[in-house]
């Protein structure tokens, strides 16, 4: 007997062969994410692949060099140290430096997937633990995306903030974000192919995008926004795509339950809602992975199935009554004709039939269950959310106003009265057209208002502008000018930028380089400035800088064009 036939694998039964081993299906995904891993190449230039190829190579180094140190079998060669760092790359900003991307390779092999026992054992998917772990170490460079040379705000920190998101670019790609998330396209043909290879079931990604959809409709109708527009982009970016289809299917970490699958893709679907919508990023779907991760123990284990027989347990005396009834129906057999033998083996044929039929009744049965609960699910939430809006819509209306009447009393302090131009007196849109015609592409005027003093003199206006070009969306900021359009006093009503960096934006420091100035433009330099129309940029946040300075000068071309009468 040859050597290889006496190395038998014994398991319980039932036993479910497959030819297909771990290191074709790990082929499978490496070649399902070729597409995106090309255009994101493409579109973000050599550093990103310089990038991917880092985090591939440190992964299957970190993994041979630690079996070989604990004297473990090298198992490099299943391909799924390559997937691992593959898939971290896919969800890191193209200009990441080279060795945060390497350490967040060895923090996923060594740490989550190695010292749990390896492949199979890990409790949460690696690349995304290892993007969290980076998210968490290194929030600034995680954040910072690049497109096209410049540094801007992802699509979806841009829609968070109010901004207009042309979904046909977010559709092909040609967006910020991280490496292999922009374009939905791609994404959808690498998951076509695991779809036609059966690598992976189209259950958990379609039940959890389409619970994530249900929710942001929702959402987008009570507060009342362009629905079809909102609800296709918020599918088409933040990593939601790639999360789905190549993550969310991970073997090791989502549920093998038919039932477990359908409430695991529930509960990534709200959880990436609840976090894109009330949490403080724009994103989610990192968290919501890994979260959920942590539940399917608890999912399989409350969506176990029965086994055969279960329940069914004999007594001694109910066992030798069947015996003896057996004995019996075995005589009576013995003693039928062939025909009747046959006949008997082809009413066989009828039960299989029938038997296929019930489980694909119990399938559709089961189908019908799951819509029901997301629709019932979706409408509980519906419900509390309009419940939330409607409660909370004044006590946020209020505190708006308050702010921005603290706002104008910062930036024109001698104001005695301030006097709100109403949209009756004044053609909002006739003057954002001219605004736009004289360049302010990124400019929206929300908001004039004219100051008085004590004599009711007018003595100069205040003018609320956005500027939608920030780095982390949209500015809206208040400038206060007197009639000749010397500036007053800059302040902000909304500012997302990074904390240390645009942020800084707010600080005396910067808004007083404005004040006391009477230009007709201002612009920024990083060589400090030489002449009142200059103004020192942030350190690290040219963006901001240049927004806000766009805002002002809009402000100020404004009030030129009105004359200051």
């Amino acid at each position: 007997m040859d050597e290889k036939e006496l190395k038998l694998k014994i398991s319980a039964s039932p036993h479910v062969r497959s030819e297909a081993t771990t290191a074709d299906i790990m082929s499978d995904v490496m070649i399902a994410l070729v597409p995106a891993t090309a255009f994101g190449v493409y579109l973000f230039g050599k550093h990103a692949a310089f990038l991917v190829l880092a985090c591939v190579l440190s992964a299957v180094l970190a993994e041979f060099i630690y079996e070989k140190l604990m004297k473990l079998p090298v198992t490099v060669g299943d391909f799924s140290a390559v997937v691992t760092g593959l898939l971290l790359a896919m969800n890191l900003p193209p200009e990441l430096p080279i060795w945060m991307g390497v350490l967040g390779s060895v923090f996923a092999i060594i740490v989550v997937k190695q010292l749990f026992g390896g492949l199979g054992k890990n409790f949460m998917n690696p690349a995304l633990a290892a993007r969290c772990f980076l998210l968490l170490s290194f929030g600034a460079s995680m954040t910072r995306f690049v497109y096209d040379g410049v540094t801007s705000a992802t699509p979806l920190a841009l829609l968070k903030n109010g901004s207009h998101v042309e979904l046909k670019n977010m559709f092909l790609g040609y967006t910020a974000g991280t490496i292999g998330e922009t374009s939905a396209v791609a994404l959808l043909i690498g998951a076509v192919y695991l779809l036609i290879k059966r690598v992976i079931s189209p259950k958990i990604p379609l039940v959890y995008i389409g619970t994530f959809a249900i929710a942001m409709t929702i959402y987008a109708i009570v507060k009342d926004k362009d629905v079809v527009n909102f609800v296709l982009c918020e599918i088409c970016g933040g990593g939601l795509m790639l999360g789905a289809w190549f993550m969310a299917t991970d073997y090791v970490t989502s549920p093998i339950t038919p039932v477990g699958k359908i409430i695991y893709g529930i509960v990534l679907g709200l959880l990436t809602f609840t976090l894109r919508i009330f949490g403080n990023g724009a994103e989610g779907v990192s968290y919501a992975i890994i979260m959920s991760n942590l539940l399917v123990p608890l999912i399989e284990m409350a969506t176990k199935p029965k086994a055969f027989g279960e329940g069914a347990e004999m007594s001694a005396e109910d066992k030798k009554k069947k015996k003896a009834e057996e004995k019996e129906a075995k005589k009576a057999k013995a003693e039928e004709d062939a025909d009747k033998k046959e006949a008997s083996e082809s009413d066989k044929k009828p039960d299989a039939s029938e038997k296929t039929s019930k489980k694909e009744g119990k399938d559709i049965k089961g189908i019908f269950k799951a819509i029901c609960a997301i629709m019932l699910i979706t409408v509980i939430m519906g419900a509390i959310l309009g419940t939330v809006y409607s409660v909370t819509k004044e006590p946020i209306e209020k505190a708006e106003e308050k702010a921005k009447q603290e706002a104008y009393k910062e930036v024109f302090p001698e104001a005695s009265d301030i006097l709100s131009v109403s949209e009756d007196q004044l053609d909002y849109g006739q003057i954002n057209n001219l605004i736009q015609s004289f360049g302010f592409t990124h400019d929206t005027i929300d908001e004039i208002c004219l100051v008085s003093d004590a004599d009711k003199s007018l003595i100069g206006y205040i003018v609320v502008v956005t500027n939608d070009n920030g780095y982390g969306g949209k500015i809206q900021m208040v400038v206060g000018m007197r009639k000749d359009a010397t500036i007053t006093g800059l302040a902000f009503l909304e500012l997302k930028e990074s904390p240390g960096l645009g942020m800084e934006a707010d600080k005396d420091k910067f808004k007083n380089q404005f004040v006391g100035k009477h230009e007709t433009r201002y612009e920024y330099t990083k060589t400090g400035a030489v002449v009142d129309s200059q103004i020192d940029a942030i350190s690290g946040a040219t963006i901001t800088t240049s927004a806000v300075t766009d805002g002002v000068n809009a402000a100020v071309a404004l009030i030129t064009m009105l004359g200051g009468e």
